[in-house]
């Protein structure tokens, strides 16, 4: 099974405002992100399958909604899985995910405190954690950096996820691109917290820093508690595996540790969808 757990649909017009300028300063006046469904299908036709996020993240001009994911995602029924997002600054966030989750039979939860602008410890959104909690929904976390100034970085620590993990210890959570730039933290926090898991989503963009999370990753021997994905569309599902089997080669005629291979290649076959208990409830 090659199954990438992080993946995006970006329609024209959902992304808007300060994400899009920070796109533009970072990429060039004639960079737009657009990820159809279309083209999301052709990106992952090779393979077993796919979670595809919504994003409600009007802070930073990010509105995928959850109707337009559970739309694409049900006609892949079994093979794609839709995480629906809430804006925990929303009143009722809560019953506004549970309504999601039962109008659009979607299998998860996005969040991303530098995105949505909101700190995942307040109590007042332990709520909608609680909420997945009773629905059986993981949640995936962009808990790292982001290049849009108007996000909320200081929100973004992954150890700011211990004490939900503590008050959940059902939940299962996912720390997007291993909580970059803390992977360490990262790290830290997955082994202590035995419902925790991070994906290596996007890490390719920084070999050097890709192949050094590896290798702390190995040194305190969560390995298997890394799912694969992508980040589709900003890495296609195929250039993230050609980018991690090639990831020695960094080191090559040196006495830098190697990662092996076995390791390599259980993570690109992950079943993360037995590991997060996904299903589609409609």
């Amino acid at each position: 099974m090659i199954f990438d757990c992080h993946t995006h649909l970006f329609l024209p017009g959902q992304t808007n405002g300060p994400f899009l300028a920070a796109v533009k300063r970072s990429w060039g006046e004639d960079m737009d992100i657009i990820a159809t469904p279309e083209m999301h299908e052709e990106n992952i036709r090779a393979f077993d399958g796919a979670i595809v996020l919504a994003f409600d993240a009007p802070a930073t001009g990010i509105q995928v909604p959850n109707q337009v994911v559970a739309e694409y995602v049900t006609k892949h029924r079994g093979r794609l899985f839709g995480f629906a997002s809430i804006d925990p600054n929303r009143p009722a966030a809560d019953r506004l995910l549970e309504e999601a989750i039962k109008e659009y039979g979607l299998s998860g939860l996005k969040l991303g405190p530098i995105y949505q602008n909101f700190y995942p410890g307040e109590q007042r959104h332990f709520e909608l954690y609680a909420k997945a909690d009773e629905l059986g929904l993981p949640i995936m976390w962009h808990q790292g950096t982001s290049f849009v100034p108007e996000g909320y970085l200081d929100a973004s620590r992954p150890a700011a996820l211990d004490p939900i993990a503590r008050a959940f210890p059902n939940l299962k959570m996912v720390i997007a691109h291993m909580g970059h730039p803390w992977v360490d933290e990262c790290i830290a926090v997955v082994r202590k917290n035995a419902n925790m898991y991070m994906d290596l989503s996007a890490l390719g963009s920084r070999p050097w820093q890709f192949y050094n999370a590896l290798v702390s990753a190995m040194e305190y021997g969560v390995t298997h508690k890394i799912l694969f994905g992508s980040d589709y569309p900003f890495f296609s599902t195929q250039q993230t595996i050609d980018l991690f089997r090639n990831i020695n080669h960094l080191v090559e005629g040196t006495k830098m540790p190697h990662i092996p291979e076995q390791i390599i290649e259980d993570i690109i076959h992950r079943n993360t969808p037995e590991i997060l208990g996904l299903t589609a409830s409609l």
